[in-house]
């Protein structure tokens, strides 16, 4: 502290100054107990000790400094290192710089009663008053950045944890490990979660209008991110997200959150437009073995083959119109956009190509076949 080398007390005032710092520490500290709420019922337990060590120190450290005898670099790093505290025993800043102030007044008051019978001058006194409210500052400060880097990396840490949290949840880790995780973040778990996928610079927009416990990943592969939302209602979420590219999965316990991971990104991969999973599932089902899904078709179909592949097209989708419609040629024609007789003729084709049309074996099968417009191989 530099100003403090611009007032050198003599060794007469610096021993009457030392002989009341017991007492003004003392002082100080019952001051603060009753005058800071946050400090309330401190004097008594370890709190109480340490209050009185660090005012002492600080009372100390500036009688060294301003007899030239000492520096501030004790002082500042005790009242950095006291900021830090306070974060960890759950305080904000303000009561720290509530008791700093009055901690100031009364050592001030303490320390001057006894400077002045000492034959401290009147202009050595005024300069000591105000030397005594900047070196107060300059703890206040350091106390200030202390309580900041504190709470910075205490941020940081909680993000982390948070972050592994949802990459363990994706990942499927088990009931054990996702516990512990939980329990490190500091997360209160839900019932359920619902992951969302989006692109990565849509997720943390989203974020901020959705519930505070949604975990958060936004560096996924190919520039994708994840939410996982917490207990949500599934209409008011699709409103939320509406007007950003987002894939939406199933609701699932909480521990399974990997199921609607896993759903969501395979919806993404079938198709661009695909915003809700739930609306799509027999295309999710049917597209969920891709090489049982072909065999499935081949074997079905094989029969078409034989035809002319604009024939084959053409009754491939008659009979998917006719199984969905439930074989009433009327709405068949109507989806089809042709007149009722060209479905008679088109099904008498079908019946011929597959004469076993009305068994539920084979409906079964041609339904599944079917059941995505995709052409005829």
């Amino acid at each position: 502290m530099q100003r403090a080398t611009e007032l050198a007390l003599d060794e007469k005032t610096v021993t009457a100054l030392r002989a009341v710092l017991r007492t003004t520490a003392d002082e100080v500290v019952r001051a603060i107990i009753d005058e800071v709420p946050s400090y309330a019922n401190a004097l008594s337990g370890r709190m109480g000790g340490t209050i009185r060590r660090a005012v002492r120190t600080a009372l100390g450290h500036y009688l060294d400094l301003a007899s030239g005898t000492g520096g501030g670099g004790d002082a500042s790093d005790a009242a950095y290192e006291l900021g830090r505290g306070e974060v960890r025993d759950g305080r904000s800043m303000d009561a720290l710089l509530s008791a700093y102030r009055v901690g100031a007044r009364v050592a001030w008051r303490g320390l001057a009663a006894g400077a002045v019978p000492a034959g401290l001058p009147a202009a050595e006194v005024a300069k000591f008053a105000e030397l005594t409210f900047a070196y107060i500052d300059e703890l206040s400060a350091a106390s200030a950045a202390g309580h900041a880097d504190e709470l910075a990396a205490r941020g940081l840490a909680h993000e982390r944890h948070l972050e592994q949290l949802a990459r363990d949840l994706l990942a499927g880790a088990t009931p054990e490990v996702l516990l512990v995780d939980a329990q490190r973040a500091g997360w209160s778990a839900p019932t359920t979660l619902t992951v969302v996928l989006l692109p990565s610079f849509q997720v943390r927009p989203a974020f901020r209008q959705l519930d505070p416990g949604t975990l958060v990943l936004d560096d996924l592969p190919d520039s994708t991110g994840v939410l996982l939302v917490p207990d949500t209602d599934r209409a008011h979420l699709l409103r939320q997200l509406t007007g950003r590219d987002a894939v939406v999965g199933p609701s699932r316990p909480w521990m399974r959150a990997s199921a609607s991971y896993a759903r969501a990104a395979r919806a993404r991969a079938l198709s661009s437009l695909i915003r809700d999973t739930e609306e799509h599932l027999p295309s999710l089902v049917l597209s969920a073995d891709p090489e049982a899904y072909a065999d499935l078709r081949a074997r079905a179909l094989a029969p078409l083959r034989a035809l002319p592949a604009s024939s084959a097209r053409r009754l491939e989708e008659t009979l998917r119109a006719w199984l969905l419609h439930h074989g009433r040629r009327e709405e068949v024609a109507a989806a089809l956009f042709v007149h009722p007789q060209t479905v008679r003729y088109r099904m008498q084709q079908l019946r011929d190509v597959f004469p076993d049309l009305g068994s539920p074996q084979r409906v079964l099968e041609l339904t599944l076949a079917v059941g995505l417009p995709t052409p005829v191989e």
